[in-house]
């Protein structure tokens, strides 16, 4: 199983990609798992990431599809992996095709959980945390019994500074211009499968089976 989870900010891949790795034993490959494991080991790659991120820039393209190319050949990816936060362009797609030629390898799906743009502003703008242990609500989908309260803890609630709607916006924008494309690229390698992400998670997480095994 080698499979590409596409979806825009706030979609739930990385709740959707946790609930594949546990079901199927295979590497979750997260861009920023990736980034922080290469910092953290002080590979060269991993040091021109640090001095980018250091300074507030973009890790350029070829440090990125590098630090991915080292994750791939790492014996864990032989069983099946699953991209979450990679590729983000045409560009990095057709370089993740290079890569994977060369490892022997070959993507068997790109599937995109597909919500509509106001619905993830709500969800970002509803979106509290629990200060004390983490656990997520929204105050329209999944409020806390009692306002500002952590059902499991007690702990008081907050909105993360970038769960604005300006920020939001701004992320949408991005992801618009940047990996929209991607959907007509995977769709002409006859690759491509979608799943309605307005649904709830376990109506999705069985949409996403469905479609792995149709």
């Amino acid at each position: 199983m080698h499979i590409l989870l596409m979806g825009p900010p706030g979609a739930g891949k990385g709740t959707q990609a946790a609930k594949l790795v546990e079901e199927f034993g295979v590497a979750h490959i997260s861009t920023g798992d990736m980034f922080r494991a290469a910092v953290k080991n002080q590979t060269e790659l991993g040091k021109r990431a640090q001095e980018c991120m250091a300074a507030g820039k973009l890790v350029p393209d070829d440090v990125t599809i590098g630090i991915v190319k080292e994750r791939l050949a790492q014996d864990d990816c032989k069983k099946g992996f699953i991209l979450d936060g990679f590729p983000r362009t045409v560009e990095q797609a057709e370089a993740l095709e290079k890569i994977l030629k060369e490892l022997d390898l070959a993507l068997d799906c790109a599937l995109n959980i597909d919500v509509p743009s106001a619905e993830l502003v709500e969800r970002a703008v509803g979106r509290r945390i629990c200060k004390k242990c983490g656990a997520t609500y929204n105050i329209k989908f999944k409020p806390p019994v009692k306002e500002g309260i952590c059902d499991a803890c007690g702990g008081e609630l907050y909105q993360r500074a970038d769960d604005s709607e300006a920020t939001m916006k701004n992320r949408l924008a991005v992801y618009d211009e940047q990996t929209k494309p991607l959907i007509a690229f995977y769709k002409q390698n006859g690759l491509y499968k979608e799943v309605d992400g307005r649904q709830s998670m376990e109506a999705v997480y069985s949409d996403i089976i469905a479609a792995l095994r149709g």
